[in-house]
């Protein structure tokens, strides 16, 4: 079996079903999203409207992420996932009412916010799990499997998005084909709910009941911050997941934008749609192959360099973009820093994992969550500053190569970051 746990049987693959049909969901729910809210010819957005697109969605989570972790600590994980699987599902019978009514208000806001918080609560809830099913020494291999594979799936949602939309636009309005998309992806999250039935009520935790701590939200994800300090490495891995998700972000707004207003015809936004698509299957591309070489690559590094590598392995790409800003070198640097990014993110969750018991993990990964959701809003304010409406600068990717070389020589140093052998 080596170091990819899912052989015959495997517990692993249980989890696995569940996660990759709600990511595979999540790409049919984010392209009709995109495509109603972005690519709309009435619609035609700036960088600070793109933007904010990303910051309302997000930005909410960081307030009720560590209510989120003592959840995950208390209560059955399958469960929750359950339960939540079916919360969205009834959530996007709705968000599909009112997109095909052309809805734009507050009222389809609240329920898109709710459909994404209730998503990362799915998603703490599978990382804090997944220890619980595979071995310690194949966590990076798990990890590269369910985060990545679940990325994958996310691209693949979001082609065959595409795909139904142009298909159903072709004999009815934009907004009903949007409509159609969202009502295929609310099906596919109540098959999401049906697969939990296969894992059982505690199978991935939590290990024990916490009647003895008595905090909650915050205060409870403060005490995971306390936890994290005794493990300086995984909370410096932490932040710099963040700071790296952070720039991906900046860098996928200016990728809209060139694609929306400069690449293609302005007046033409199916083409920029098409484009942009294009661009992140490539992204995904080298997403998941991040993820094939990562436990091969810490086999033979250690995790601690592993991750430096491939933090400054992403500045390059990044200059050679700003000094020539044109669709292939905008396609290459996505796959570069895609596939870095994501080895840096399996190999961090892993390290997490590895250290941190079982009964404070649900508190830890909302943490973590925050934490890199406040890098990705971070991201997309910064690109709204300084991107023009057609996204042409080279002072964005090379703002973002500084943060990443901040990264690797700050708080990845060897004397901070790798004090402990692997």
């Amino acid at each position: 079996m080596g170091i990819w746990p899912v052989a015959g049987g495997s517990r692993l693959n249980r989890i696995l079903t569940t996660r990759w049909i709600g990511q595979l969901t999540d790409g049919l729910f984010q392209s009709a999203l995109a495509s109603f809210v972005l690519f709309s010819p009435e619609r035609s957005p700036n960088a600070m409207s793109a933007a904010l697109a990303f910051t309302v969605v997000l930005l909410p989570y960081s307030l009720i992420g560590p209510y989120i972790g003592t959840i995950l600590d208390r209560f059955s994980r399958q469960r929750i996932i359950r339960n939540c699987n079916y919360l969205r599902a009834a959530d996007l019978l709705i968000i599909a009412y009112l997109v095909d009514r052309g809805s734009t208000g507050i009222v389809l806001t609240l329920f898109v916010l709710l459909a994404f918080g209730v998503n990362r609560l799915i998603l703490s809830g599978l990382s804090a799990g997944l220890p619980l099913l595979v071995k310690k020494e194949e966590l990076i291999a798990a990890n590269a499997l369910a985060v990545t594979g679940g990325t994958i799936w996310v691209v693949i949602g979001g082609g065959v998005g595409i795909a139904t939309k142009n298909f159903v636009s072709n004999n009815y309005g934009a907004d009903f084909a949007d409509s159609v998309v969202i009502l295929l992806a609310a099906t596919c999250f109540a098959l999401a709910a049906l697969s939990c039935y296969r894992i059982n009520k505690y199978e991935i935790g939590p290990t024990g009941h916490e009647d003895k701590y008595e905090s909650a939200g915050f205060a409870e994800m403060a005490e995971g911050f306390k936890i994290l300090r005794n493990h300086s490495d995984a909370l410096r891995g932490i932040f710099s997941v963040g700071m790296q998700r952070g720039g991906i972000t900046a860098l996928t707004l200016m990728a809209l934008l060139l694609e929306r207003n400069n690449f293609n015809d302005p007046a033409n936004p199916d083409a920029g749609f098409a484009a942009f698509g294009v661009a992140l299957a490539i992204a995904g591309v080298g997403i998941g192959l991040g993820a094939i070489i990562s436990p091969y690559g810490v086999l033979k590094l250690g995790r601690h360099r592993w991750m430096r590598l491939l933090m400054f392995s992403c500045i390059p790409p990044l200059i050679i973009y700003a000094v020539n800003i044109n669709e292939f070198t905008m396609t290459a640097s996505a796959f570069f820093v895609g596939l870095c990014g994501q080895g840096i993110k399996v190999t961090n969750d892993a390290l997490v994992q590895s250290k941190i018991n079982d009964s404070y993990r649900g508190r830890v990964f909302a943490f973590y969550d925050v934490a890199v959701n406040a890098g990705i809003v971070t991201g997309a304010i910064g690109a709204a500053l300084l991107l023009p409406d057609n996204g042409a600068t080279a002072l964005l990717p090379i703002f973002i190569a500084l943060v990443y070389l901040f990264a690797a020589t700050y708080l990845m140093r060897r004397a901070s970051f790798a004090a402990s052998t692997n």
